[in-house]
C-alpha cells in the first residue's frame, strides 16, 4: 500500500488491515494513550473542495500522532492559478512526507501520486471517497461484529459514495444493492466489476434494493459542484429517501449511515435520521480512527 487513491486499488486483506489498525487506535485513544508513532512527519492538505470532517480529522489525526499537518487552500497555492499538478506533485514531496487532497478530478490525485515521490491520500474526488468509506466499514463492523452474510444497500444518487461503497461492500464479502433514478447511475466500469466479483443488484425501485438490507445509506441529492442542478435533481430524486416505511422492509436491526451533511426531508426524514444518530456519528467519528490507521500505514 503506497498510496489510497480509490479502494480499487487495495485488495481484501489490506482494507482488513486498515481496520484492524484503526480499531487499534480508537481503543487506544480512550484509554488516553497517545503514541507518537508519526512524530515529525509532515502531512500537506489541499483542499479544492471545503470540507468539516476531512479537514478537522486529518489535522486531529497527525496532531494526535505527533505529525504536523499543513492546511493548504486552493488560494494558497500556485495550483489554483495554473500550475501544473506534476509540478506541485515534485516540489511539495520536497518538503512533506505525504499529501492529502480534495478536489473535484480523479485525475488530479492520480498525478500527483504519479509525478510525487511521496504517498497520496484521495480525501474525496467526483469519482471516488475511499477515506468516508472505510470509516463507514468500520463502523458495520463494530456494529454487526463481521461482514459475512450482510446486505449493504444504498439509496440515491451513483456518485462517488456509490462508486466507492460498492467496492468497499464486495471486497468485504457483502452483498451490495443500490436504488437510484435512470440516468444517476453509479460508474459503468464498477458496476460491471461488481457483477462479476459478488452478489449485486441495482434497480430503480427503494423497496426491491432494500429488502432484507442489514445497513442502508445515502447521500445529498445534489453534492458539492452540483447546486445549479437543484431543482432538477430534486425532481429526479423524489422517493428516493430513507423514510420509516422503508426501514419496515430492512431487517429489523437495520444500521442507517449518512456521510453528512444531512438535508433532512430530502434523502432522509429527521426521524429515521435521530433514531439511528448514535451510528451516524460514530461512523463520522471514525472518519478520525480509520485516517490515522491510512497516515499510519503510509507515513510510519
Amino acid at each position: 500500500m503506497k498510496h489510497l487513491l480509490k479502494l480499487m486499488d487495495l485488495s481484501r486483506e489490506e482494507i482488513l488491515s486498515v481496520l484492524n489498525l484503526a480499531d487499534q487506535l480508537k481503543y487506544e485513544r480512550a484509554k488516553g494513550v497517545f503514541k507518537d508513532y508519526l512524530r515529525g512527519k509532515k502531512l500537506g492538505m489541499i483542499f479544492q473542495k471545503s470540507s468539516t470532517r476531512t479537514r478537522v480529522s486529518f489535522e486531529t489525526g497527525m496532531y494526535e500522532l505527533g505529525g504536523y499537518a499543513l492546511f493548504l487552500s486552493n488560494r494558497d497555492l500556485q495550483i489554483g492559478r495554473g500550475e501544473p499538478v506534476e509540478d506541485t506533485a515534485r516540489v511539495l514531496s520536497r518538503y512533506l512526507d505525504g499529501i492529502m487532497i480534495r478536489t473535484f478530478e480523479q485525475k488530479e490525485v492520480e498525478d500527483l501520486a504519479k509525478f510525487g515521490s511521496i504517498p497520496v491520500i484521495n480525501g474525496l474526488t467526483d469519482y471516488c471517497h475511499p477515506c468516508q468509506v472505510l470509516a463507514d466499514l468500520m463502523t458495520i463492523r463494530e456494529r454487526k461484529g463481521s461482514f459475512n452474510g450482510l446486505k449493504m444497500c444504498f439509496i440515491g444518487d451513483g456518485n462517488n459514495m456509490a462508486n466507492s461503497l460498492m467496492v468497499g461492500a464486495i471486497k468485504t464479502g457483502m452483498k451490495f444493492a443500490i436504488a437510484c433514478p435512470k440516468g444517476y447511475e453509479p460508474d459503468g466500469e464498477l458496476v460491471e466489476w461488481a457483477k462479476k466479483e459478488g452478489e449485486f443488484l441495482m434497480t430503480e425501485d427503494v423497496v426491491e434494493a432494500a429488502k432484507d438490507a442489514d445497513v442502508i445509506l445515502t447521500d445529498v441529492w445534489a453534492s458539492m459542484g452540483q447546486e445549479g442542478e437543484k431543482e432538477k435533481r430534486e425532481a429526479a430524486f423524489r422517493g428516493y429517501q430513507i423514510n420509516a416505511d422503508l426501514m419496515k422492509v430492512a431487517r429489523k436491526n437495520a444500521m442507517v449511515q449518512h456521510c453528512l451533511p444531512a438535508h433532512r426531508g430530502e434523502e432522509i426524514t429527521a426521524d429515521v435520521f435521530e433514531a439511528h444518530a448514535e451510528e451516524i456519528f460514530d461512523e463520522a467519528e471514525n472518519r478520525l480512527h480509520a485516517q490515522k490507521a491510512v497516515l499510519c500505514k503510509l507515513l510510519k
